[in-house]
């Protein structure tokens, strides 16, 4: 017995050493095919090879050093690059600067080539050097350029990013009456620097990762050092680092695979392509995400009274905006709700109707067809579908679709006695009411909520709307946006926030941050609540 088990113990050893030197040699293997080979022939074959013979690859080959005996070659991809900057690399590879000597020494020939981009007057502070294929490929995807020479296992990568892109323009979803009418754009880097251009402070620090798989795109973290709180950041980036998917080609990717609740109609994460917004969020002490190839960039933690608030109301005196924000709830309110009141008013609740508009809607109600609920149900639906063709229709006949479309079906429905003259008015209210909302996102919640609402209407009446709202604010009360709760300053009820949320305080009065969202740094204003400009001494004429 002892002997068996001895042998048997030796087979499973043996099996497992040499299932490691099987691993091991195959990580060997992967790694000498990544290390870059000495002659270029050889490289541009590999590089050919695994970018598939692509016509967008361009290869170069020149002769550089003094004597012209040196074979280097050029890769990069057209329409990433800048053509100015391929132009100056070019020239200043081909100018006889100084002799480059072609030594064994790797290092040492790639310090040279250097120095001679530096001499031709072309900046190259970006460069660097690289000696395997997959430095290479990532580099030259971006928009890099990469210089291979022969006999040489190392080489060069130059900055060179560029190409076509979308200038700085207006925002399109977001318009202000007043304020910065710049938006974001789908480049990175562009958006990085609108922010930084408002916010000129070392402490705006900025990390920058690669997620998806396939796509590799560019995610930046951006955030206030000394304001925001650190365990937010921490979050992020744990939730960031989990994403393991092939793509990344909008934000809202992002946004879905990080956020704390998915089956919700309300948005835990805000977005905006405005830069203002965004530096005004940094600023209270939230968290950034910018990702390459969208103008819309995220925000975290988000709260619900967020969606109401525009940055014109704090471009504007606090009563006008306090005003506007009043307006913005209503609206809300009323293009979740007023459906459903209609309903439960005409169905259920008839006494609390005054006379003369009860006969009023009662003769405007005979000869229907359809129950008040199936007839509310009808017009919505007409509505969505009208304003989603609308929306993805060309811009010259979307509007006209979806205003004379809703026009003419509202009145072609009236005069056939399929709807009420009653029930027109209450969608087109609806419809306008979620017009006003600022945030598209909240607005798309109350659409989807209004059909629920319009159900426990049409069964329990009164009592059904105030079951729906009773469970909106329990659901509501319960989320969170990385880790801060969805519905503060109201639950949990913070006094000293209360200065920026129903109403909107003159700037005297926002003297502190937010207090679960930046719980450090939270002096915003050194000046007391009160303290108003001296008149007393202005010059007088």
């Amino acid at each position: 017995m002892g002997f068996k088990r001895k042998r048997k113990l030796k087979n499973i050893l043996k099996k497992s050493l040499q299932a490691e030197s099987n691993v091991q040699s195959s990580h060997s293997k992967e790694t000498q095919q990544s290390v870059l080979h000495d002659r270029l022939q050889e490289n541009v074959e590999e590089i050919t090879r695994t970018l598939g013979s692509s016509t967008d690859v361009v290869t170069r080959v020149i002769y550089i050093g003094q004597d012209r005996l040196i074979k280097a070659g050029i890769i990069y991809l057209d329409g990433l690059v800048n053509n100015e900057s391929i132009r100056d690399l070019m020239g200043a590879l081909r100018a006889p600067v100084r002799e480059i000597e072609e030594k064994d020494e790797h290092h040492f020939f790639c310090d040279q080539v250097v120095e001679v981009l530096k001499e031709g007057s072309l900046s190259a502070e970006n460069t660097k050097k690289i000696d395997n294929f997959d430095s290479l490929f990532a580099s030259v995807l971006s928009g890099d350029t990469a210089i291979l020479f022969d006999g040489q296992t190392e080489g060069i990568m130059v900055n060179t990013k560029g190409g076509d892109q979308r200038a700085v323009t207006e925002p399109v979803t977001e318009q202000a009456v007043r304020g910065p009418q710049e938006g974001f754009t789908e480049n990175l880097r562009t958006n990085t620097s609108l922010v930084r251009r408002k916010i000129e402070n070392p402490n705006l620090w900025l990390e920058t990762k690669r997620i998806g798989r396939s796509t590799k795109t560019a995610v930046a973290i951006m955030y206030i050092n000394g304001i925001v709180n650190d365990k937010i950041v921490e979050e992020v980036r744990r939730r960031l680092a989990r994403i393991d998917i092939d793509s990344v080609l909008e934000s809202g990717y992002i946004e879905e695979l990080i956020q704390d609740e998915t089956f919700t109609p309300f948005p835990t994460m805000f977005n905006s392509e405005r830069p203002d917004v965004v530096a005004a969020k940094l600023l209270e002490g939230r968290v950034a995400l910018l990702v390459n190839g969208t103008p819309f960039v995220l925000t975290a933690p988000a709260t619900f009274i967020e969606y109401f608030q525009v940055n014109e109301d704090y471009y504007q005196r606090a009563t006008i905006g306090t005003f506007l924000r009043f307006l913005r709830i209503g609206a809300f309110f009323t293009g979740m709700l007023a459906p459903s009141l209609y309903i439960a008013l005409t169905a259920f609740h008839q006494e609390m109707i005054p006379t003369p508009l009860l006969i009023s809607l009662a003769a405007q109600r005979e000869g229907i067809p359809f129950p008040v609920f199936v007839e509310a149900l009808l017009m919505e639906t007409i509505f969505e579908v009208l304003r989603e063709a609308g929306t993805r229709m060309p811009k010259a006949a979307g509007q006209a679709v979806s205003i004379v479309g809703t026009f003419v079906i509202g009145i072609a429905a009236v005069e056939a006695g399929l709807v009420s003259a009653g029930m027109v008015i209450i969608v087109s209210l609806t419809a306008i009411s979620t017009f006003v909302m600022p945030s598209y996102d909240m607005g798309i919640a109350v659409r989807l909520l209004r059909f629920p609402m319009m159900f426990l209407a049409a069964i329990f009446g009164l009592f059904g709307i105030f079951i729906g709202l009773m469970a909106l604010v329990l659901h509501t009360a319960n989320l969170r946006s990385f880790g801060v709760p969805y519905m503060v300053p109201f639950g949990p009820f913070i006094a000293a926030d209360q200065k920026d949320a129903l109403f909107r305080l003159p700037w005297r009065g926002m003297f502190s941050r937010p207090r679960l969202i930046s719980q450090k740094n939270i002096v915003r204003e050194d000046k007391p609540l009160n303290s108003k400009p001296d008149s007393r001494h202005e010059p007088k004429e």
